[in-house]
């Protein structure tokens, strides 16, 4: 009989535990907000280093006599990189 008591205290103890687990989840969970957000962070992180590169190219080609897109087109493609490592690192974290 003991047995029993024992082993029922055991499984509500159990149950309340996941209870209160299943509690705080609900209370963690991100938002819509907090989602679109978290996206919204993850497209500037990725694009304002193209369009940095894309602009400060053209201004370096323009510097330049005749018809070049040298520096903005390598620039447009380092700030791919450099966004796509920004990306990277904000979500590992």
């Amino acid at each position: 009989m003991n047995d029993q008591h024992d082993n029922h205290e055991k499984l509500e103890a159990q149950v309340d535990k996941a209870a209160r687990r299943l509690e705080r989840a609900e209370k963690e969970r991100p938002t819509l907000l907090a989602q679109t957000a978290y996206v919204g962070v993850l497209g500037l992180l990725f694009v304002l280093p193209v369009i940095g590169g894309a602009y400060l190219g053209r201004w370096i080609d323009g510097l330049f006599e005749g018809y070049s897109m040298r520096w903005t087109l390598s620039l447009i493609f380092l700030g791919i990189v450099i966004g796509a490592v920004n990306v990277y690192y904000f979500i590992r974290e």
